[in-house]
């Protein structure tokens, strides 16, 4: 019993995700940000069986596939690939609902995103606003338009970023069935990342 009772760990691991104090933790430590660029991109997270059969009343963002059940980690990193906005959906949630949210109240020189993000909305947002939208159009898409092809390479920081948190087992499996508790984990492991 040296680390404790096991309930009283867990009851103020839920109501400090409950009060947001782990998102303030990783406020607090977050540096300069760098928003040369602005990347995001999102990773499917798979759920484990157990993660399931929450309360009904409450809402969970895990989606049913046909890979399972599984959630979906959206995040804007900056250039140097430190996280600066995230956000948990349901796996089925597309990429090009969340762009806008997540580049909202940033003055970024560019937006670096896949072909997911491509969208005339999201894009004119994103010139309107005096940023370069660094976004490859979509094959189907009836007027191809041009992006810096070279600019792009430097999007590879999001993938990094996010094989650096699938080492974290508890992000690289979800165990947790409510989203506060997981949301909870993901601010303790992008906090450890901002001081290492």
């Amino acid at each position: 019993m040296e680390l404790g009772n096991w309930y009283t760990t867990y009851t103020r691991f839920k109501r400090w995700g409950k009060a947001g104090v782990w998102k303030e933790i990783v406020e607090a430590v977050s540096g300069d940000r760098n928003l040369e660029a602005l990347m995001i991109d999102s990773t499917v997270v798979r759920a484990h069986q157990h993660a399931s059969g929450a309360a009904k009343r409450r809402t969970s963002r895990i989606g049913r596939s046909r890979g399972g059940l599984s959630s979906k980690i959206h995040v804007a990193v900056d250039a140097r690939g430190n996280p600066v906005r995230w956000l948990l959906t349901r796996e089925e949630e597309s990429d090009m609902n969340q762009g806008l949210p997540f580049i909202k109240g940033f003055e970024a020189k560019a937006i670096l995103a896949d072909k997911g993000y491509d969208s005339n909305v999201f894009v004119d947002y994103i010139h309107t606003n005096g940023m370069l939208a660094v976004i490859p159009p979509k094959k189907n898409r009836l007027v191809q338009r041009e992006y810096d092809r070279h600019l792009y390479k430097d999007r590879n920081s999001v993938e990094r970023f996010f094989n650096r948190i699938k080492q974290f087992r508890r992000l690289a499996t979800r165990h947790e069935k409510l989203d506060r508790n997981f949301l909870s984990f993901i601010n303790l492991v992008f906090a450890y990342l901002w001081i290492y």
